[in-house]
């Protein structure tokens, strides 16, 4: 096999994959199209980058939350997305599931006292917050 068949092997393996992991998160945004209001998304977005800097920075937490924080702050500073953020909506909901669902890992890990706790917005956000971490039943903070 020569370089450039073992080059488009990979290639065409990457691309599977891709294919992949936005056929999953089209199935999981359709499935839970109430997750994310795109307009409150935007809203809360200083805040959820505050609410996770400071969830990072809790010696407290098991060390696996504190990693996938890590990594979701990297992953939103990151120029490269799932799906380019110049394409309309599409282009941001990628990065409001991602934190959908690492926020909802984390919560499960480290308790609804630890997201209250370092919440640094309004009530309105943190009932938004706990409904997009899967909390749906808890009460305010």
């Amino acid at each position: 096999m020569d370089w450039w068949q073992t080059a488009l092997a990979v290639v065409g393996g990457l691309l599977l994959v891709y294919a992949v992991l936005l056929g999953l998160l089209w199935a999981y945004a359709r499935r839970h199209p109430e997750t994310v209001p795109t307009r409150e998304a935007w809203r809360l977005l200083p805040d959820v980058v505050r609410l996770v800097k400071r969830l990072a920075g809790d010696g407290t937490l098991p060390r696996g939350v504190r990693v996938r924080l890590a990594l979701l702050l990297v992953y939103l500073a990151s120029p490269v997305d799932l799906v380019p953020d110049v394409l309309p909506v599409i282009g941001y909901a990628d990065d409001a599931v991602v934190v959908a669902l690492v926020l909802r890992s984390v919560v499960r890990a480290a308790g609804p006292d630890a997201l209250a706790r370092h919440w640094p917005g309004s009530p309105a956000g943190l009932a938004l917050v706990r409904r997009l971490a899967g909390l749906s039943g808890a009460g305010p903070a």
